[in-house]
């Protein structure tokens, strides 16, 4: 297919240096190159060309030309003084020196194509480097983006590097700074997610649908459309407040409920029926809300929440029959209008941008839950960008068995699909693993998103066979154990792709993703999965460490506290500046994690702040502990049955409480086991609680709050 990309977008232009400098990018098509050319008309440009690699045919007959400058280099020892010599001359004259990268083989939105190896050769000849970030956003755009918004070639350019700052984790820092400032320029950006909505279910109406897993029913997106209209009128005449409450399960009708309220032009909340009468009661005085949509059905069976007034109640089961005349027309009326027609006869405007449009509450996992107010763009941005990396044909299936309260089944069981046109198997629980089991195999599932916790449940009860359609198993929210990982491959045949993400991100940040095909010495493929870590970078995030103390900027190959940036982090917590300072500086948010990136761009998570003791002035990561007392008394990954708590200790700061649900554990025996193995005493808990069980949220996290309400009574 041709594409037009007279369209350019610059960025950071004033950044490019006079004097001599080596210019790398993340990626350089024929195309981009001689639209960097342009910007660099009248310097002496020097092209860096590896020996021995495949090019592009177009940029190789450019580079042929008599009168190119080109420098070949290769990355073996015994030619680098050589290399060295002849780019720092080049340099001092005064030139431009410009990588070329090679053809490698690489997954769909991978951000940098070029082996880590060559970035570490060439970021360590002692040179000044300017990063350069080249997008091509058609690659990585919604099904619903208009094409001459995307049909452009963007360059992005970084802080230049000097010499004593040139570094693979100074140039990574910077590349990714300058990817994210792109990422940002985006239009869709400043879309409405539910016009984008309408989008996708026009387009998609006849093609994709949400099917009920327990009853096996169908509902076409051009049928869910009509009546989550009918509905959003019905809502606009129920109540004046600003957001609504959604009290039910994955299903159809949770879906339908949301689209109504996006529609309604309101935003919806969607509860956490899990939740303690407390916390649901602190959600809602926050969110102030005076309906909540739910269904009879539910109400039955979650008979022990503490369900608000019966006159707040808007029950789907008693409310779409009444509509059905209404959903008939609403039906015709969207076959025949337009997008923008509808969404005018709708009120819905084309633009959201930074307001809000969901509200989510988080766990409460280590303390009360907070509001987090995540915007159209947030939204938009963060469909976008783990669409373009998980890259899902539409033919493919999604599994919704995550509660909607939950970021993860929110964006990308609910939102995700609506607009890029996925289909979604549906069902109320991830703990019935047969029952999911059996969805998978009837309907040809693709995509099983699941915690650790709920992967367990497979390993225990569900077939091999049963299994087999899956092309990815992301998980996330906890650690991955590698027994876990191990032993899942080896039955099922598919590898468990770790992942990471926050509410306050949208959520997805990283994710593993299965390898490209395999390379050669002139085409080599770049890694997407490595097993410890949560994954690459999504499109448009940047990333920086610092220290967990200071606050002071480390490597980012340095282990500290993560911070991200990027178009899906949050616009703050609800009614709370106070917090939202405590975490936001100047865009940038702390995650509240301890981790690294390597060479090749993969995160690794380390630990949560909040479960790390500073005990002797050591930091004593929980989760680094309980994996030496798993091994040390033999416990298996089926299940857990211990954790570790820090408890305010007057002698070291903190000290460790193990907590059990194994009444056969000694604690003797158990610290000279751990004294054996060479666990410094520090880390050994100071005392064991027996419990009947480990208190877990129903998202599959280990519940923090309530296991410290043990340790301390």
């Amino acid at each position: 297919m041709a594409k037009n990309h007279d369209k350019l977008e610059l960025h950071g232009v004033e950044k490019i240096p006079d004097g001599g400098i080596l210019v790398i990018a993340n990626r350089l098509s024929f195309e981009d190159l001689l639209h960097l050319e342009k910007q660099l008309s009248g310097r002496r440009l020097v092209y860096l060309i590896e020996r021995g690699l495949d090019y592009d045919p177009l940029l190789q007959a450019h580079l042929d030309k008599d009168d190119v400058e080109a420098l070949e280099f290769s990355s073996e020892e015994a030619s680098r003084d050589v290399f060295k010599k002849e780019l720092h001359q080049c340099l001092s004259e005064g030139s431009v020196v410009i990588f070329i990268p090679g053809v490698t083989h690489v997954r769909a939105a991978q951000g940098v194509v070029v082996p880590s190896s060559i970035l570490q050769f060439l970021t360590s000849a002692n040179a000044p480097i300017l990063p350069l970030y080249v997008d091509h956003p058609e690659e990585t755009a919604l099904g619903v983006e208009n094409r001459h918004d995307v049909e452009r070639i963007v360059l992005s350019f970084g802080d230049p590097l000097q010499r004593e700052a040139a570094n693979l984790a100074n140039f990574t820092e910077n590349l990714l700074i300058a990817s994210e400032k792109a990422y940002n320029a985006r239009p869709i950006l400043n879309g409405n997610l539910a016009y984008e909505i309408l989008r996708g279910l026009k387009r998609n109406g006849t093609s994709a649908q949400f099917t009920d897993g327990i009853d096996g029913s169908d509902l076409r997106f051009d049928k869910m459309l009509a009546a989550s209209i009918a509905l959003s009128k019905l809502l606009k005449k129920e109540t004046s407040k600003k957001r609504v409450g959604i009290i039910l399960p994955p299903g159809k009708g949770g879906i339908v409920a949301n689209v109504a309220v996006l529609l309604a032009g309101k935003v919806p909340v969607n509860l956490n029926f899990t939740a303690g009468d407390k916390a649901v009661e602190s959600c809602i005085r926050q969110a102030d809300m005076d309906k909540f949509i739910t269904a009879d059905k539910f109400i039955r069976k979650m008979s022990s929440f503490s369900w608000p007034p019966t006159r707040d109640l808007i029950l789907l089961d008693r409310v779409l029959p009444t509509l059905k005349s209404k959903i008939i027309l609403w039906l015709g009326i969207s076959k025949i209008c337009s997008t923008g027609m509808l969404a005018s006869l709708l009120g819905i405007s084309k633009k959201g941008g930074h307001e809000e449009a969901v509200l989510l509450f988080t766990s409460g996992s280590s303390g009360d839950p907070k509001g987090v107010v995540l915007s159209h763009r947030n939204l938009l941005a963060n469909v976008n960008q783990f669409g373009s990396r998980i890259d899902l044909k539409s033919t493919d299936k999604v599994l919704g068995c995550l509660p909607l309260f939950h970021s993860l089944g929110c964006t990308v069981t609910m939102w995700y699909p609506l607009i890029e046109g996925i289909s979604v198997v549906t069902y109320p629980s991830p703990l019935e693993v047969p029952k999911l089991a059996e969805l998978i195999e009837k309907y040809s599932i693709s995509l099983l998103l699941a915690t650790p916790t709920f992967l367990r449940g497979y390993l225990r009860r569900a077939k091999k066979e049963q299994l087999q359609s899956l092309k990815m198993v992301v998980t996330g929210a906890e650690k991955l154990p590698k027994k876990v990982a191990e032993s899942f491959e080896e039955r099922f045949g598919h590898p468990v792709l770790e992942g990471y993400g926050l509410t306050e991100t949208s959520p997805v940040t990283n994710f593993n993703v299965p390898d490209p095909e395999a390379g050669d010495e002139k085409h080599p493929s770049l890694p997407n999965r490595r097993f410890g870590s949560v994954g690459l970078f999504i499109p448009g995030m940047a990333v920086r460490i610092t220290d967990p103390d200071t606050q002071e900027p480390l490597p980012i190959h340095s282990s500290g506290m993560i911070w991200l940036r990027g178009a899906n982090i949050f616009e703050g917590y609800l009614n709370q500046p106070e917090k939202t300072a405590e975490v936001m500086q100047n865009g940038w948010f702390m995650t509240g994690d301890i981790g690294r990136v390597d060479e090749d761009g993969f995160l690794y998570i380390e630990g949560r702040l909040s479960r790390f003791s500073k005990i002797g002035g050591e930091m004593v990561p929980h989760e680094t502990v309980e994996d030496h007392i798993n091994k040390a008394l033999g416990l298996g990954d089926d299940e857990r049955k211990i954790a570790i708590v820090g408890v305010p200790d007057e002698a070291k700061g903190e000290a460790l409480i193990l907590l059990s649900s194994d009444p056969d554990v000694d604690m003797h025996e158990l610290r000279v086991k751990l004294t054996g193995e060479g666990v410094p005493a520090l880390w050994i808990p100071k005392k064991l609680v027996d419990v009947d069980e480990i208190p877990i949220l129903a998202s599959g996290k280990l519940d923090i709050k309530g296991c410290e309400q043990l340790a301390t009574t």
